[in-house]
């Protein structure tokens, strides 16, 4: 046994990821790396609270409190996944923060895709390793990361001030009895030799700021910045019959027609078309 326990699954080193994301003109300011925490998008969220420029990335080998939609929480053991939270200040109206979440969801689903070899939302071709499985991460409205039917990764990205916290949970090297719903998935499953995260937290942090710079530079409009063809291309909720658990119990049945400029889900339902801001997609079979 090594002073870092499960080879399996490898300590992130703060150092190596703040010389490869920390750099002059960039998004990110400072990367941070703790052993347990119960919320990094809480410990982000005091910061923004206390006037935090954007660009913090903290990163946890432990979250003890994990939250996602919907207020549901969730663990993990320790360094199985990628727990990982950013603190931004996107300056683009606020009818339009509601990319932001989509936009999150684009980054990781491409940067799985680049690092295990399928090509990211855009790509043409993107060649992989000799003997590396290809995931095809896709996009579940709004941003839960499939893999099949399967989930790889949550979102949840909170509104604080004029600041955003944008948290990340992916699972890594899960085996099938440590998953916490059986739904769900990681990459050791679907067999991508990822046991080591600080590539693939290098890999969402850069993708995520590619497309974060575009998204801001466009004030915030998806059309110009191809946000939302890019979101369109990688999700699977579209043209199949769901049924859309609303806040206050209401339910939708229908069929995924469209994502709206603000990012809503469309729905052809019986009684017409109805765009859906919040709610549980359930991808009726």
């Amino acid at each position: 046994m090594t002073r870092y326990g499960d080879l399996d699954r490898p300590p992130l080193h703060e150092a190596a990821l703040a010389r490869a994301l920390v750099r002059p003109g960039g998004l990110w300011r400072s990367v941070r790396v703790v052993e347990e925490t119960g919320s990094t998008n809480a410990d982000l969220g005091a910061l923004a609270r206390a006037g935090e420029d954007e660009g913090a990335l903290l990163a946890t080998e432990l979250q003890t409190s994990g939250r996602g939609r919907l207020g549901r929480t969730w663990t993990a053991p320790s360094r199985s996944g990628l727990a990982v939270s950013m603190l931004l200040r996107p300056k683009v109206p606020i009818e339009r923060l509601g990319w932001a979440p989509l936009l999150t969801g684009v980054a990781v689903a491409s940067a799985v895709r680049r690092i295990t070899g399928f090509g990211a939302a855009g790509d043409r071709f993107f060649p992989g390793a000799d003997g590396d499985a290809e995931v095809e991460a896709v996009l579940k409205w709004p941003n839960d990361v499939l893999v099949g039917d399967r989930k790889l990764a949550g979102i949840l990205v909170e509104k604080i001030d004029d600041a955003i916290v944008v948290g990340v949970g992916l699972n890594v090297s899960l085996h099938e009895d440590e998953l916490p719903v059986p739904t769900a998935t990681s990459l050791s499953l679907e067999g991508a030799p990822l046991t080591d995260r600080a590539p693939l937290l290098r890999a969402v942090a850069r993708e995520f700021e590619g497309r974060y710079r575009e998204w801001v530079a466009a004030s915030g409009d998806p059309e110009i910045c191809g946000l939302r063809a890019d979101y369109r291309a990688l999700c699977t909720t579209l043209g199949r019959e769901i049924r859309v658990e609303l806040p206050g119990g209401e339910e939708l049945r229908g069929k995924a027609k469209d994502i709206d400029l603000e990012g809503r889900l469309v729905v052809d339902a019986p009684e017409g078309e109805r765009p859906v801001s919040a709610g549980d997609v359930v991808h009726v079979r």
